[in-house]
């Protein structure tokens, strides 16, 4: 039996429960029947609008009808999502849109400004008006080997690299998840991501895959995530992190709430021990689960959940949660810097999950091992029955002739009383040097004890500096490139002041 694409997911549910709510948008909960007859009507438009079913569409839109309706309106036609961020600069849509090549841009209410910006790359339709029009849009085949969408990384070279994830990639991560966190009719799970973040693929599509119904945040919900699992009767909350520790820096992770979550799931970044102690702590009958995955390998190829007594909870070297195995389904080696074999190195993962390679075939270059395994660029040790992820090959940086490795230093920061978040980057000039910052209150000079008490002296950054809070990116994680960029900054700049 081939595998379902994505539309087809959402379709037999549709089928099978179609007055069960499929989604909550803007106040208004829309049923599946509702979503799917919405989908048609775009569906039809898109046809219209192009004068042909289209080969691929920008969809410049989050957490609205449009953006959903969108969605599966673009798959149902066999074309492939483009998905754009309105919060991203233009500059970089504007290289999206010169790298995928769409022949139509779908914007909602928010993107239409932005989308006003680049007309003179695609013809751009916002906040259609999609009134039954009385046709129906046209039949397409359905075709698990096509194209479901592209997504663009952060490339080294400066420039975004296109990831296209095909229909039967995304069939073998769905059908797992599903099972995997007993998603079915009835449960209700979190809309944390943005579209252009391959973890909303898993909003969208294991919760419609399952018949269950998608909570879509306010404008402010998610700066008080325990209130919003309670108020909301979320069974499943699925974020960055970073969402822990931002409540926690704004006094909003609020212990004593009762609610009905099941499952916290978190991806996207290394999840430290601290942060998953703050969330047993604020929903303690939930199930922490650490997953972890590249948008090479479909959003997410391993997990690993925390058992239920605190007591038994695993150590790890770096005090961050391990990400457990990859998926019984795909095959994984740990290889060291010399391609052999290893109990630390980059993990290489293969399977029904790995995409097929990148947009430019230029960007495949030695990302590949021989024996057709993705190379993640993650460094990951074995410790006792499972894999703990390290670091970045990239974050593995030469200090006066000595390898270091800034995930270990931000480790040995984090075990520092009174310290909360830390993330160390390299500073540039004619030589290496580390630059940390933190959160807590904290002496510089308490930090800087400490490390010389755990670390040698070549690894404790040469520059200490406290910050109210970690800047994030646009995904919600850990922005080292900001970091970077203030740690070039004169130190008598005051942009960050030390006590």
């Amino acid at each position: 039996m081939a595998e379902p694409t994505l539309y087809e997911w959402f379709a037999a549910s549709a089928a099978r429960l179609p007055d069960a709510v499929a989604v909550e948008v803007d106040g208004a909960a829309v049923t599946y029947r509702e979503l799917d007859e919405l989908s048609a009507r775009l569906a039809t438009r898109l046809v219209a609008e192009c004068g042909r079913v289209p080969r691929r569409v920008g969809l410049l839109a989050s957490r609205s009808r449009t953006a959903f309706a969108g969605y599966l309106a673009v798959t149902r036609l066999g074309a492939v999502v483009v998905p754009l961020n309105a919060g991203h600069p233009v500059s970089r849509n504007r290289e999206i849109c010169r790298a995928a090549g769409p022949d139509l841009l779908l914007a909602d209410a928010g993107g239409a400004g932005q989308a006003a910006e680049l007309t003179d790359l695609v013809p751009v339709l916002t906040e259609p008006s999609v009134m039954d029009t009385g046709a129906a849009p046209p039949e397409t085949p359905p075709d698990p080997d096509a194209v479901a969408y592209i997504l663009f990384t952060s490339g080294s070279t400066g420039r975004p690299k296109g990831v296209p994830v095909r229909h039967r990639n995304v069939a073998a991560f769905i059908a797992h998840n599903v099972a995997r966190y007993e998603v079915g009719p009835g449960a209700r799970l979190s809309h944390t991501f943005d579209l252009t973040f391959d973890l909303a693929v898993f909003d969208l599509f294991v919760t419609w895959a399952a018949g269950a119904t998608l909570v879509c945040p306010g404008r402010t919900e998610l700066m008080d995530p325990v209130r919003h699992v309670a108020v909301r009767g979320l069974t499943h909350w699925f974020s960055v992190p970073s969402a822990v520790t931002v409540a926690a820096e704004l006094g909003t992770l609020t212990a004593g709430i009762p609610n009905a979550l099941r499952y916290g799931i978190f991806c996207g970044e290394q999840l430290t021990f601290t942060q998953a102690r703050a969330w047993r702590a604020v929903v303690p009958d939930a199930v922490i689960v650490n997953a972890y995955g590249p948008t090479e390998l479909t959003i997410a190829c391993a997990d690993y959940a925390l058992p239920a007594d605190e007591s038994d909870w695993p150590r790890t070297g770096n005090d961050t949660v391990p990400i457990g195995q990859p998926y019984p389904h795909l095959d994984a080696v740990v290889l060291d810097a010399d391609g052999r074999a290893a109990d630390e190195g980059e993990l290489c993962v293969r399977g029904p999950q790995r995409f097929d390679g990148y947009l430019d075939p230029a960007d495949d270059t030695g990302r590949f091992t021989p024996t057709g395994h993705y190379r993640t660029g993650d460094v990951v040790r074995r410790e006792g029955d499972h894999l703990v992820h390290i670091g970045r090959w990239d974050q593995q940086v030469q200090v006066n002739g000595y390898r270091v490795e800034l995930g270990e230093v931000e480790a040995a920061m984090r075990r520092t009383g009174g310290v909360g978040s830390a993330v160390v980057v390299t500073t540039g000039g004619t030589r290496t040097e580390l630059a940390g910052f933190y959160t807590g209150d904290v002496p510089v000079a308490a930090v800087r004890r400490a490390l010389r008490r755990a670390l040698p002296l070549y690894m404790v950054p040469r520059r200490l500096v406290p910050v109210p809070s970690i800047p994030l990116n646009a995904n919600g994680k850990f922005d080292r490139r900001q970091l970077q960029d203030l740690a070039a900054t004169p130190v008598r700049k005051p942009l960050i002041t030390a006590p």
